[in-house]
């Protein structure tokens, strides 16, 4: 059987805030949201250039929990944009946290990264060249190599 679409499923402490930064920053018109009897979002759904972000308030009844904001994250969202500095900066004014200044990588995108309001991680990037798998690879052993 194959996969057809994959998801990207945030839990956030404040869905209505969450939502109002996606949009600010990144464009995000909602299209979806289911609210419980107790007042909480228990999804939502926005859409980001044609693809789909969803999102939740904590269930911790459940085991769903948003990040700690004081702990690293194991997850990164990438997202491309037509300009990583104007995005980064909007991110930054918008209330996130300048993780990594935007810079040129070795993969070909001047890219950088912030954590967001809710405590999420997004490596924001453009396109700076094409480059091969091949020449991406000597790039990254060059990088890593121990001096």
């Amino acid at each position: 059987m194959a996969t057809r679409e994959l998801f990207a499923y945030l839990c956030v402490r404040d869905a209505q805030a969450a939502i109002a930064f996606y949009r600010d920053v990144f464009g995000a018109s909602e299209t979806l949201r289911l609210v419980d009897a107790g007042g909480r979002i228990g999804h939502a759904e926005v859409t980001v250039d044609g693809t789909t972000l969803m999102l939740c308030e904590p269930y911790p009844e459940y085991g769903i929990l948003p990040p700690d904001p004081a702990s690293p994250s194991s997850v990164t969202l990438h997202v491309h944009v037509d300009d990583a500095d104007a995005v980064i900066a909007g991110a930054l004014a918008a209330g996130a946290e300048l993780v990594m200044p935007a810079r040129d990588q070795f993969y070909g995108e001047r890219s950088g990264v912030v954590r967001d309001p809710q405590g999420h991680r997004w490596n924001i990037g453009h396109s700076i060249e094409d480059v091969d798998a091949q020449e991406m690879q000597r790039r990254f052993a060059a990088l890593t190599a121990p001096c």
